[in-house]
């Protein structure tokens, strides 16, 4: 089993800046790739950016330019930047992480692994 941490959540101003951290803890597996998806209240769950094995990135058109997803090459983490935030940025943040196992070149197990969630809240 692959656990997933999120962390780096809270209360901003309109215009101010959140770093989330998302870390991934396990054995033997490989990312195949990990994102960020948001429920704000009352609304459904959306992806909001995302990031492969190859360090691809894709975002959602309402934070391109203000969020940026990105890595670290050490370990098993990606942060997700968020500047310039907006009230309708407001929404539990959550970080999915998709893995495998594979053994002697053959593919043994695969994941889909959530966290549990951080709350950004952005209110003057």
């Amino acid at each position: 089993q692959v656990q997933v941490a999120e962390s780096g959540g809270g209360l901003v101003q309109p215009g101010g800046s959140l770093r989330l951290s998302c870390a991934a803890s396990g054995t033997m597996f490989s990312i195949v790739s990990m994102a960020w998806y948001r429920q704000p209240p009352g609304k459904e769950s959306e992806l909001v950016a995302s990031m492969i094995s190859s360090g691809i990135t894709n975002y959602t058109d309402s934070v391109k330019g203000r969020f940026t997803i990105s890595k670290d090459n050490a370990k098993p983490t990606v942060y997700l930047q968020m500047n310039s935030l907006k009230p309708e940025d407001t929404a539990v943040y959550y970080c999915n992480v998709k893995s495998s196992v594979h053994a002697m070149g053959i593919l043994i197990d695969e994941y889909d692994s959530w966290g549990q969630g951080t709350q950004v809240t952005v209110s003057s």
